[in-house]
């Protein structure tokens, strides 16, 4: 859906131009940056750093970034499994549409171990998922994810030890099918001093 993809992208661009991350004057290009979910590696994150490492564990997602200038490590392997490469340290890690099929303790490991490879001092990691609009956490039994409630969220991220700098929800979506798609909220977080 072509018109969902152009609103999301401008929707990430702005969250990261208010956090001082961009292309435009005033904002800093950055050295390195780590994308849980090979979505927007070339619609987006190509452009604002010099290296994009991508963790994605379906290879026809990752096949057509292998050897385009920008992008470095390529991880096929889902989040829950994800090592980072010694030595690693990431400015920025986008984590976007790919943590459902996580549960709760597989995602609270994964935000540690992103933790434990920022860049200390102004290291972010940039979380963009849809919520809940059950009043609880849903289970989807076809597929096996479950789309998480806001409150669930903030409460895992304190459990890794994350705080949040900033929130914004992603406007602009059109019906589709006569139907509102759920809503979709991007949370720039740092690890808790």
């Amino acid at each position: 859906m072509p018109s969902v993809s152009r609103i999301d992208l401008q929707g990430s661009r702005t969250f990261l131009a208010r956090l001082g991350i961009g292309i435009k004057s005033g904002r800093q290009k950055i050295p390195r940056v780590l994308e849980g979910g090979a979505g927007i590696t070339e619609g987006l994150l190509l452009k604002l750093a010099d290296q994009v490492d991508v963790v994605e564990p379906v290879v026809k997602f990752t096949e057509t970034l292998r050897g385009k200038p920008g992008v470095g490590e390529i991880h096929n392997v889902g989040l829950e499994k994800w090592e980072p490469s010694e030595g690693a340290v990431y400015d920025l890690i986008w984590i976007q549409w790919c943590i459902g099929h996580l549960n709760d303790e597989e995602l609270v490991q994964f935000l540690e171990r992103c933790k434990s490879v920022l860049e200390k001092e102004h290291g972010l990691i940039v979380f963009k998922e849809n919520l809940s609009t059950w009043g609880q956490d849903k289970f989807d039994e076809l597929d096996g994810s479950v789309t998480r409630e806001d409150e669930k969220f903030q409460q895992l991220f304190k459990k890794a030890g994350l705080k949040l700098l900033k929130s914004d929800m992603q406007r602009g979506f059109p019906v589709v099918k006569n139907r509102q798609l759920l809503p979709l909220k991007m949370y720039a977080l740092r690890p808790e001093q």
